[in-house]
């Protein structure tokens, strides 16, 4: 039982070592999941050369991130030969290449992902998902991206096949216009003219506003927040300099009081010898100490003022 339970703590810490950020682990998981989905319907869409050149472009899209996902894990890796001889690196290289009968080694990518996911656990995996939420809104804005750009092209292409009048009638169509539709810049060049290409594009413009809005909301909170750390640790480095003006304030009041109090007794007795103060008697003692106290909080009064102004 112990033995068990030290394997699987094993493989659990060695998952954590290989996986990279889990929003961007799924994200690479869904693609890989997408583009094998592709290969299906490049071969189920055969006879329609606009929508295979649509999967074609995707699917040539997707060959460049999985690309750049092989040389960040191999870059990065602990052990590159490790992971190219071990963790299918040269299955990840291979499915990142323009040819198509390699693209049915992205389902070692998939596999890979998913035994990392389970290793690491769900509860885990949830929990820094929820915890890192500015890389997941980033990873879904990017998912929800390319799926409104494929899936987009391809039901602009079917709803406005046939239709008189259509302008949207070639795969260099159907994706300018959901790009530009996507982008809310709207040129107008392109456009559907039946109703259900027009609802297709409603759609579109929902989720396209959405998808830019927040995303232009995520790099101005990056910049935002890049700027107020910078400012807490200029706060915090000037802080030293203000906790030392304050000791140095806490230190020069006791000093300011006995000063004070040294100049104030001093005052009263200096006074009191200058007036005779054995030859003073009731009333005229109590008016002389009266008087000689006021003196010395004038003077009190005013070495403060002089220890605030050089404070």
């Amino acid at each position: 039982m112990n033995a068990s339970k030290q394997s699987k703590g094993v493989r659990r810490k060695a998952a954590r070592a290989e996986l990279k950020d889990t929003a961007y682990e799924i994200f690479i998981g869904i693609l890989s999941l997408l583009s094998i989905v592709n290969i299906v319907l490049v071969y189920a869409l055969a006879d329609d050369e606009a929508m295979r050149i649509v999967l074609n472009v995707m699917n040539g899209l997707f060959s460049l991130i999985f690309l750049g996902d092989f040389i960040y894990r191999i870059t990065t890796a602990a052990s590159a030969s490790t992971y190219f001889f071990r963790s299918f690196g040269w299955a990840d290289l291979l499915a990142s290449l323009p040819f198509p009968q390699l693209k049915i080694l992205r389902v070692f990518r998939l596999v890979r992902v998913a035994r990392l996911l389970r290793d690491v656990g769900a509860r885990t995996v949830l929990r820094t998902l929820v915890s890192d939420r500015a890389d997941s809104a980033l990873m879904t804005l990017l998912l929800m991206g390319v799926f409104v750009l494929q899936f987009g092209s391809l039901a602009i292409l079917a709803a406005e096949d046939g239709v008189e009048g259509a302008n949207i009638t070639s795969a260099s169509d159907a994706l300018w216009y959901t790009v530009v539709t996507i982008s809310t810049v709207g040129y107008g060049d392109q456009y559907p003219v039946s109703e259900a290409g027009r609802l297709i594009g409603v759609l579109i413009i929902i989720v396209g506003v959405g998808i830019f809005g927040t995303f232009t909301g995520y790099l101005a909170n990056a910049f935002l927040g890049s700027r107020s750390d910078d400012d807490s640790e200029t706060d915090a480095a000037g802080a030293p300099e203000d906790d030392a003006q304050v000791a140095e304030g806490e230190e020069s009041s006791p000093t300011a009081r006995g000063v004070a109090g040294g100049a104030t007794s001093g005052a009263v007795a200096a006074g009191m010898r200058a007036g005779g103060s054995d030859d003073l008697e009731g009333d005229d003692r109590d008016e002389r100490v009266r008087e000689l106290l006021g003196q010395s909080e004038a003077a009190l009064a005013e070495l403060r003022e002089l220890l605030a102004t050089r404070s």
